[in-house]
């Protein structure tokens, strides 16, 4: 029988991929824990737990038992009108670990409808308070989703070209530093001032996208602590950051002043099923809170609170509060920081960086984010057994938190073979 790496070539339409680039897609037939088996039985070591979600590991026995036990007893029902022990449940166990001021939690799909979600919900609540506020401040260089809300707080003109003018009205700001901070944060009051923000959106500490660009939380702070006192509703976007990766459950926790809502997808379900989850405080959850039918939040997804996918989400909270997972995180960082050590003087390393299981460095070499020179470099990681996607000239490392010493080691040993490449 024909290969499926030949086979996906006569129908399927992949993400991010020019086609007529690059027909051919890479056949993964199975995968557990750390590591992903290819149609020919090839092994790659996982290193960005594909794209941020297996960071139990892949297959992970504990959810699987649980989503099984689930599978038996109901497997799906309409949020609309009903309600279902897991999403209960999930509820009260994911409020153990948020932040203290979430109180409200809202289904969909995927991390770019929890940021649209979140994006509806600070429109409206302004709306609902007889405030006509129509603009929204976003960093630059954010990356949120793909959805037309998403897009328009994005900032990544690779994905938003051909629609930029049919896109919501957005300030910009640049990314806070302790160097550009003064210009930032008077830019920020002006903008606000004007009275027509109704929201600010930030990935807190690290932007993903933007080749895992990280920035001071206590700065983020100021901004929020601003927007508050101007009745700017703040979202978290922590669809990439949240769960953990960055050494606390959410990078919000780093934060001395709280977000008003987050967005939560990706790693929530441990890689299971697609799920995703946009909090609120009381007080937003408030402004809907009304006699009026109109003031509801008619937004809904057929598979909101799927029992499937709440009871993975339960499951994957179990996992990240034990004390093994705790501790994996502790070592992974620990042996980032070491292997930064060896390669941060490297004559090709231009610079690197660290927040929790999250590493990054920067090549001194310009490359394109989806050209020759990056495509090389992704195959040559892949050729020796390592799954990496480097962002242009960025190489960065997010492991699932039950890797092996040694797998880590591998993929650091590939990463300084890349080096001499260039």
């Amino acid at each position: 029988m024909e290969k499926f790496s030949k086979r996906d070539q006569k129908h399927l339409w992949h993400p991010l991929t020019q086609h007529k680039l690059h027909p051919e897609h890479l056949a993964i037939t199975k995968a557990k824990g750390s590591v992903l088996y290819d149609e020919e039985g090839n092994t790659y070591i996982d290193g960005i737990a594909s794209w941020y979600t297996c960071m139990y590991g892949h297959c992970n026995d504990y959810i699987i038992e649980k989503v099984k036990l689930q599978l038996d007893k109901l497997d799906q029902v309409v949020f609309s009108g009903f309600t279902h022990p897991p999403a209960v449940k999930m509820s009260e166990k994911l409020m153990t670990i948020l932040p203290k001021n979430q109180q409200k939690i809202f289904f969909s799909d995927n991390g770019s409808t929890s940021v649209d979600v979140a994006i509806k919900m600070a429109l409206q609540y302004q709306f609902n308070q007889g405030e006509k506020r129509n603009k929204i401040i976003a960093l630059e260089d954010a990356f949120h989703g793909d959805t037309f809300g998403a897009m328009s707080v994005s900032g990544l003109s690779v994905y938003n070209g051909p629609f930029e003018d049919f896109l919501l009205t957005i300030d910009r700001i640049d990314v806070p530093t302790y160097d550009n901070f003064k210009d930032v944060k008077q830019n920020f009051i002006e903008l606000i001032k004007s009275g027509e923000v109704a929201a600010f959106i930030f990935e807190p500490l690290v932007q993903g996208a933007a080749a895992m660009k990280m920035y001071p939380a206590e700065l983020l702070s100021q901004l929020i602590q601003i927007a508050h006192e101007h009745n700017v509703l703040c979202i978290a976007d922590e669809v990439m950051t949240g769960f953990g990766k960055t050494g606390k459950y959410f990078a919000s926790d780093y934060l001395e002043v709280k977000p008003d809502i987050m967005c939560l997808s990706k790693s929530l379900t441990g890689g299971i099923v697609p799920m995703a989850l946009t909090t609120c405080t009381q007080k937003v959850y408030d402004a809907f809170y009304n006699n009026e039918i109109s003031k509801g939040f008619f937004h809904g997804h057929t598979y909101s609170a799927n029992p499937l996918g709440c009871t993975a989400i339960s499951a994957g909270i179990d996992l990240l509060v034990s004390e093994e997972m705790q501790q994996n995180s502790i070592r992974i960082q620990k042996m980032h920081i070491a292997f930064n050590e060896k390669v941060k003087e490297h004559p090709k390393v231009k610079s690197t960086r660290q927040t929790g299981v999250i590493f990054a460095l920067d090549l001194d070499i310009k490359m394109d984010r989806y050209g020759n020179l990056r495509d090389q470099l992704f195959q040559f990681f892949m050729k020796n057994g390592v799954c990496l996607r480097p962002l242009g000239n960025t190489i960065y490392i997010l492991p699932p938190f039950v890797i092996t010493d040694k797998e880590l080691d591998k993929i650091y040993n590939v990463i300084q073979d890349a080096l001499e490449l260039f």
